[in-house]
């Protein structure tokens, strides 16, 4: 009997926005509780996806989340319909109440046909849920002074991802800028930035330690790969310890 041939996991999404923003002192559980309650589903029914709504391990003033869409089109008419819709009119002067600044943006695209988020076994937990996620995503955020080329994704696939992943990261995705024109410019997003940003899953704080440790042992990591790294960008990495709320899909 012919086996059929195992369907490649789908990843999400073409196009995804990276979005920190700065809150007003003591503020951030107030959005967040107000994001999980009455932002997720209605934005997921207009053609978005809420891909995951984190707490800034490092910043107590930081919120972070990622949102994304099809394409660049249906993104502008996706935004058009939620920011211009009752959701947010109801909503809207108690989140902006939250927020210092809501404008630092990356648009992105995964930086290979595979490297975006495999959400299809993610299970949303329920309006309400009060559960205390342990788990750790990391964000890292690399700066060039051009467009990236071929070469650096192959670095990072071939030498960087490897070793990261040896000393217990568990690379969730991997983009790239995403140059389009912003299609929404009610919401503004960060131009002329050349970025590659990977996340990566660890079990907990511990988990993530001990991978930083063994990094820092690894001769190949200090001598071969951090000097690429510091041959390439134009600064140092930016990196992001990020808590998931209860209702974040990462």
């Amino acid at each position: 009997m012919e086996i059929p041939e195992a369907r490649p996991e789908q990843t999400c999404c073409p196009i995804v926005e990276f979005r920190q923003y700065t809150l007003h002192r003591g503020k951030r559980d107030v959005l967040i509780d107000l994001f999980d309650r009455e932002f997720i589903e209605p934005q997921e029914a207009l053609g978005m996806k809420i891909i995951g709504q984190f707490r800034d391990v490092d910043n107590r003033n930081r919120f972070v989340w990622l949102r994304g869409f099809r394409d660049m089109a249906s993104r502008a008419q996706a935004l058009q319909d939620f920011y211009g819709g009752p959701v947010w009119k109801a909503h809207r002067e108690a989140a902006n109440a939250t927020m210092v600044d809501s404008d630092n943006v990356l648009l992105l695209r995964p930086a290979s046909p595979t490297s975006g988020f495999s959400l299809e076994n993610k299970e949303r937990s329920r309006t309400g849920s009060n559960e205390v996620l342990k788990e750790l995503i990391v964000a890292t955020i690399y700066y060039f002074g051009a467009p990236l080329s071929a070469g650096f994704v192959e670095f990072f696939e071939q030498t960087l991802q490897p070793a990261v992943t040896d000393t217990g990261a568990s690379i969730l995705a991997y983009f790239v800028t995403e140059d389009s024109e912003n299609t929404f410019p009610a919401l503004p997003v960060r131009e002329g930035e050349n970025v590659f940003v990977w996340l990566a899953r660890f079990k907990d704080q511990t988990a993530y330690e001990l991978h930083v440790a063994a990094l820092a042992r690894s001769s190949r990591w200090r001598d071969e790969i951090s000097e690429e790294l510091a041959r390439r960008l134009k600064q140092a990495p930016e990196v992001l310890k990020l808590s998931p709320t209860a209702r974040s899909l990462l």
